[in-house]
């Protein structure tokens, strides 16, 4: 896919939207190879999607292995919203917290006492984190109106050309 493809996909209002999101699964191989999907917290700078883990988290062992993954972002409605990234993940260990993680936890609902409390929490169980930062190589909406999964948009092609449609 092209980046400009990728750009038209991401800029898309739904795209926009999902990407705003707070939370992402997060799908790579694992060490033994198995599938893993992981719902993480996330934030878009625009061109990034940006995950925050501990420099401890299993899942770095496996990134550095093959840091191939994909994302899935979507709503919890019918018909579901769905974005779709695929991607490279690149690691940075940061000493503290990065600001991303404090964003991406931004949107839940803390009273700002609570907040000062969680924040504070968080600095004292972290002295770095490791950012995982994906690029996105291929993305797809499915908003189920206008867009499908592609073999449901193949069952379609095939029945109108059948003249069933």
């Amino acid at each position: 896919m092209r980046p400009s493809e990728i750009t038209e996909v991401l800029d898309r209002p739904l795209g926009r939207e999902l990407l705003a999101r707070d939370l992402t699964r997060l799908a790579y191989t694992a060490t033994d190879g198995t599938p893993r999907c992981i719902p993480i917290g996330f934030t878009w700078n625009g061109s990034e999607i940006v995950m925050c883990t501990s420099t401890n988290a299993p899942k770095l062992t496996s990134l550095r292995r093959n840091p191939m993954v994909a994302l899935t972002i979507d709503t919890e409605v019918h018909p579901p919203k769905i974005l779709l990234i695929r991607g490279r993940a690149e690691l940075d260990t940061v000493d503290g917290i990065p600001d991303e993680y404090l964003r991406m936890n931004g949107s839940y609902r803390m009273t700002p006492e609570q907040r000062v409390e969680w924040e504070a929490g968080v600095r004292s169980l972290y002295d770095a984190m490791v950012r995982i930062v994906v690029t996105p190589t291929w993305a797809k909406l499915i908003d189920f109106e206008t867009t499908l999964p592609t073999a449901v948009e193949e069952l379609v092609r095939r029945r109108a050309e059948r003249g069933n449609a």
